[in-house]
């Protein structure tokens, strides 16, 4: 009997062909997801990560609301072209407290995995309220709404919680203090001390411009200005993480 009569014997009796898919499904299966048991961490370590502040989750909901990942990547390939232009190529920890990750291929607009500290608040708020204003070939639509929507306060910290349920180490304190730490971060006049250690490299200070009222504009700037800021490349070590 010849390899393709073999073959027709399977590839007419379904219940043969049902086993057999199965079985090499099984194998490939298992030959994939069985190392990962073994494996202390399937993420490199890599200091300075941490949670979103609540105010910056607050922001990123906003990001992912307004399906700002649908032309903008958050990225950065190991490529010269992309490093030349980007910065640094991301980092598998650098998403560890994403839910949902904002990867992606669709750059309409540039990738912002790098975006924080590179232009002022002043910019982003008139960036978002009128794109062509700043960047003339811009396709973007105009957010101006943002600067005129009142930020929601009081289900911060039940945003924090749903969070910590799918892995997100935010402590019992983080939750109990997410309405204080929210607020305090967008008040230039506020005590800060709490935000600062809890959520280290934090942007303090007013984002959209109007320090007299808390905005879903302040949320998306502050979600944006700490996009890239926590790990310290200068130091980062390609082969052993750090040196």
């Amino acid at each position: 009997m010849g390899l393709m009569d073999k073959h027709e014997i399977i590839e007419k009796n379904a219940t043969l062909l049902l086993v057999g898919s199965f079985l090499v499904v099984t194998v490939g299966g298992i030959v994939e997801i069985a190392p990962l048991f073994y494996l202390e961490n399937t993420i490199e370590k890599v200091e300075g990560m941490r949670p979103y502040s609540p105010l910056e989750l607050a922001g990123r909901n906003i990001y992912v609301r307004e399906g700002c990942y649908t032309c903008h990547s958050q990225m950065i390939r190991p490529f010269r072209d992309e490093v030349e232009r980007y910065g640094h190529y991301s980092l598998a920890a650098e998403s560890m407290y994403d839910h949902p990750f904002q990867w992606g291929s669709k750059r309409t607009g540039p990738d912002l995995a790098r975006v924080g500290d590179r232009y002022s608040n002043e910019w982003h708020v008139q960036h978002l309220i009128e794109p062509r204003s700043v960047v003339p070939e811009s396709v973007m639509p105009s957010y101006a709404f943002l600067k005129e929507t009142p930020l929601p306060v009081e289900d911060v910290a039940y945003h924090l919680q749903a969070n910590r349920g799918v892995g997100v180490p935010y402590s019992d304190e983080m939750i109990a203090e997410a309405k204080a730490d929210l607020l305090a971060q967008a008040d230039p006049n506020a005590d800060t001390s709490g935000v600062e250690a809890r959520y280290p490299k934090a942007k303090l200070g007013d984002f959209d411009g109007n320090p007299a009222a808390l905005t879903e504009m302040d949320a998306l700037v502050a979600y944006l200005q700490m996009l890239g800021t926590l790990v310290d490349f200068s130091t980062y070590d390609e082969a052993a993480g750090y040196r």
